[in-house]
């Protein structure tokens, strides 16, 4: 004889896992959480603000002598 098995809890188990996977894979699509993502766009805009801070002017930089 086979194993008696209820459908119904069958069904849940079976879309538990389906729940799980979509789960996994959106957590895989969208990476981080969503304060880590501000806090890293931050420190990656300060950056880009401080090394423009220092760009030098094509007048500045001929006045220097420097070929930029």
């Amino acid at each position: 004889m086979g194993e008696i098995v209820n459908l119904r809890r069958a069904r849940k188990r079976q879309d538990k896992r389906r729940q799980e996977a979509a789960a996994h894979a959106k957590r895989r699509r969208c990476g981080r959480a969503k304060a880590e993502r501000e806090h890293s766009d931050a420190s990656a805009a300060l950056e880009r603000a401080k090394l423009e801070a220092h760009r030098l002017t094509p007048e500045e930089a001929s006045a220097r002598g420097d070929d930029a």
